[in-house]
């Protein structure tokens, strides 16, 4: 029997040292910029505007998807709630940057519910802080029906 050629590359073994529970070990990615949702939707059609006055627009099926999760997903519509929104979080320097994006993006009802989706906060903000700033972050928010 003749061997078939491999149909994709083999995958590298990961290097195991990032992790976001309670310890928050993100490697190499520790101290890199991060964003929310609402901010790489702004940006992602920031630069669609551009190219399309430049008429350099090329739409992959990637990008479409990627723009349609971004409009469903993405919790802030406004520019100045998102950009209200990143004041807050980056008043609070005791929270990893990744950290922020994920409040940002999640918008928890309660401090309980962040601090289990995002445990690395557990012990880096007080309940009522959190809460507090997840009732500012609330208050910005765009419901639609």
């Amino acid at each position: 029997m003749s061997a078939t050629a491999p149909t994709s590359r083999t995958r590298g073994q990961p290097t195991g040292d990032e992790e976001a529970t309670t310890e928050l070990r993100l490697g190499e990615f520790r101290n890199v910029p991060t964003l929310t949702l609402s901010e790489a939707r702004l940006l992602i059609n920031a630069v669609m505007d551009h190219r399309k006055q430049q008429r350099k627009v090329e739409e992959t099926e990637t990008l479409i998807k990627t723009q349609d999760y971004l409009d469903v997903f993405a919790r802030f519509k406004q520019k100045e709630n998102i950009e209200a929104v990143e004041r807050m979080l980056a008043s609070h320097d005791e929270l990893e940057l990744f950290e922020r994006s994920q409040l940002g993006s999640l918008c928890c009802e309660s401090a309980e519910e962040a601090k289990t989706l995002i445990p690395s906060l557990s012990n880096k903000i007080s309940d009522s802080d959190l809460q507090e700033l997840l009732d500012d972050i609330t208050k910005l928010r765009n419901f639609v029906e």
